[in-house]
């Protein structure tokens, strides 16, 4: 066969769509904002896939980049460049209409102000009830299922109550019913217990776990606090703009955690901060291909020379060898 048959064959074959299927497809997704004359890059090639039914965290700290990607996927801010796509809907070039459509059905919101989730003046019924109205459905149907759950959250009693006769826990769990209300493929929630103690943020996260686990939703909860990855499936951490690492939690109550770096399209790596401080690397490091792994370790000539040598200093650290 020719080159250009070849190139022509390789032409009509399906190309491989990054992400597949998953419900969020975060592809070199770049912010830049402008301000002043300065230009700020707050996404810097940001790369995030959520698969159905999955409970993800993406933490994060101040300036890092979180709040942007989270104003983005709930469709309150447009990207500047790359791929955002939420349940089929492309973020960079939908429209006003769809856009309207796709906030009211295809995900769901939880906000830390407890203001932004619930009207006062309405009992939690009521407000479980009000995104179905603005859906077009029927009384009857969303009575039905304001009532189912509210039950499956745990705060049926709360029924007939204001938020203002609600604690701060049973107010959050209204405003998850409230967020499942039209039946949504991804559910955002942003700092969802950060005004709460540490029990009731538990029993927040059990009513996350339960939509989760009952619903088939998936949930992405953004936050800066880390503590949140004994409460998720999966830990994804934001540094300046890009994902960085993530932890995977295996198993059931008995689970454990794994740490991975994020390995990009283009090859590239983020190594944990604490890793590299802790063998002082930085600017140059020594790499190495095994057959089933990649080895990295400090630059001994650039470790020599910022530590004098020093014997069983991190910079004058030896490579394993190919055995290791």
């Amino acid at each position: 066969m020719s080159t250009l048959q070849e190139l022509e064959l390789a032409a009509t074959r399906p190309k491989e769509v990054y992400g597949g299927d998953a419900k969020i497809v975060c592809d070199n997704l770049v912010r830049i904002y402008k301000t002043d004359g300065i230009e700020v890059q707050a996404l810097q090639g940001l790369d995030l896939l959520v698969r159905a039914g999955e409970l993800v965290a993406i933490v994060g700290a101040s300036g890092s980049g979180k709040s942007t990607l989270l104003n983005i996927l709930s469709g309150l801010d447009t990207p500047t460049a790359g791929v955002a796509k939420v349940g089929g809907y492309d973020l960079l070039t939908m429209k006003g209409r769809d856009r309207l459509r796709y906030r009211r059905e295809t995900v769901g919101f939880i906000w830390q102000q407890t203001a932004r989730n619930l009207l006062p003046y309405l009992n939690a019924a009521d407000n479980v009830a009000l995104p179905m109205g603005f859906a077009g459905k029927k009384r009857k149907y969303a009575r039905r299922r304001s009532t189912e759950l509210l039950d499956l959250l745990g705060v049926a009693r709360c029924a007939d109550r204001r938020p203002g006769q609600m604690s701060g826990g049973e107010q959050q769990r209204v405003s998850i019913a409230v967020a499942l209300a039209n039946d949504p493929e991804v559910v955002f929630a942003d700092e969802p217990t950060g005004e709460l103690d540490s029990a009731t943020s538990q029993q927040v996260f059990d009513a996350l776990r339960t939509a989760n686990g009952e619903l088939g939703v998936s949930i992405v909860v953004v936050t800066h606090d880390h503590e949140v990855t004994d409460q998720v499936q999966r830990t994804v951490e934001i540094r300046d703009g890009r994902t960085s690492t993530e932890l995977l939690r295996r198993g059931g109550e008995d689970s454990t955690a794994e740490q991975f770096a994020v390995l990009d399209r283009a090859g590239r790596v983020q190594l944990p901060k604490e890793y590299l401080d802790a063998l002082r690397m930085k600017d140059r490091v020594r790499v190495a291909k095994n057959s089933d792994h990649i080895g990295v370790w400090p630059d001994l000539v650039q470790g020599a020379a910022g530590s004098a040598g020093s014997a069983g200093s991190a910079g004058s650290t030896s490579a394993p060898s190919e055995e290791d």
